[in-house]
């Protein structure tokens, strides 16, 4: 497998308190890798400083090679908005949009013209088991319903990366395993590599590799 995403000797403090303290971390192509860790280990920052969301004090991160923590915040967000794609733990999606367009804004944000942007976007609905809801809002949609819309917006773009931070938090337990398979399954199928924040031990059992995050050190591969 090829190296796409890679982390070197990241560290990162806010006041006294160390969130990362030199953590080391490679992702290859296709790969699902949980990152796992209590509340505050420092997991959720070390996604931020992967996904170019937050630069970290010093070390690293390499997108395919390209140093992307030393670019600038244009940069960082043109690189958000095409490489990477995410899913957050309550979908954020736009309640004024129908879930089509919800689906689309990534390529539209971008410059794909609204039709066409659309058309993309429909294509996702039937394999993430939506059709039929392409024209309703949020509101209107269960909360697996929704989530699989967040999976489809992060995917649409065709990025190398995706990341989810808590994807099945506010899921019961049935709804989120079903939905956690979605998003690996669509994930590979799209050929980008997920990185998922937990700190449930059942999501991070759907992905091939497991680590554990503590005190802003990674104590263990598995």
């Amino acid at each position: 497998m090829n190296e796409v995403l890679a982390g070197r000797a990241l560290a990162k403090r806010f006041g006294q308190t160390v969130a990362l303290g030199g953590v080391d971390i490679a992702v290859q192509a296709g790969e699902a890798v949980a990152i796992m860790g209590p509340s505050g280990s420092g997991k959720s920052t070390l996604l931020h400083c992967l996904a170019g969301i937050m630069k970290p004090d010093s070390g690293e991160v390499h997108l395919l090679g390209q140093r992307i923590d030393a670019m600038g915040e244009r940069q960082r967000s043109a690189l958000r908005r095409t490489r990477f794609g995410f899913v957050f733990q309550f979908g954020q999606l736009l309640p004024e949009l129908p879930a089509e367009e919800n689906v689309a804004l990534p390529l539209m944000l971008g410059g794909v013209p609204r039709l066409q942007a659309v058309r993309q976007a429909r294509d996702w609905f039937g394999p993430l088991g939506l059709q039929g809801m392409e024209t309703r809002r949020p509101g209107e949609l269960s909360g697996g319903q929704a989530q699989r819309v967040a999976i489809a917006r992060a995917l649409v773009s065709k990025p190398a990366v995706v990341f989810a931070d808590e994807p099945t938090g506010a899921l019961d337990q049935n709804t989120g395993h079903d939905t956690m398979r979605l998003l690996v399954q669509a994930t590979k199928h799209n050929g980008a590599s997920l990185i998922v924040v937990t700190h449930d031990p059942n999501v991070a059992a759907a992905c091939d590799r497991t680590v554990e995050v503590r005190d802003g050190q990674i104590l263990a591969l598995r």
